[in-house]
């Protein structure tokens, strides 16, 4: 776990995303995601407010992880802040990746990211974080359960909780 330069946190902001496959991942298609794997990694793991990211034992991902069936992945990260979070998502080098995910991923119909505020020096469990995904698919956006654009902050979700 990191610490913020602004003192202890008492919350984090966990994220979960899920990707469908189009083809296996050994497959030519998907060589430009598997090759950006370590470096958008190593990307987050050195990006300002980064706290965890989800690995597989002994690897340095979590692409053999597929709770979801056999071709869907799993990323799940904890950040100090949002903002943190959203500069390394969509002001890194990680934006470019993102760009080709048409070519190795399926459109989801339904919701397959989702943000929650987690105690801070909590690491979110696999089990944890696919709940949150299906409470913001069956019951939409909530302070338990949310996205970038209908995001809700700390005190609204310890709200719910008191």
């Amino acid at each position: 776990m990191t610490a913020s330069p602004h003192g202890p946190a008492a919350v984090h902001l966990a994220q979960l995303n899920v990707a469908t496959f189009r083809y296996p991942l050994d497959d030519p298609r998907v060589a430009p995601f598997v090759e950006a794997l370590d470096p958008v990694n190593a990307a987050a793991d050195a990006a300002p407010g980064f706290v965890w990211r989800l690995k597989e034992d002994g690897e340095n991902d979590a692409t053999a992880m597929r709770p979801l069936g056999e071709r869907v992945i799993v990323n799940m990260s904890v950040w100090e802040t949002r903002e943190a979070l959203w500069d390394f998502t969509y002001r890194s080098g990680h934006l470019e990746v993102m760009r080709g995910r048409r070519d190795w991923f399926e459109r989801h119909a339904e919701a397959h990211m989702v943000l929650w505020w987690v105690p801070a020096g909590h690491v979110p469990s696999v089990e944890e974080a696919l709940g949150r995904l299906a409470d913001i698919r069956a019951n939409g956006p909530s302070p338990d359960a949310f996205t970038f654009t209908s995001f809700h902050a700390p005190a609204e979700a310890a709200a719910t909780r008191a």
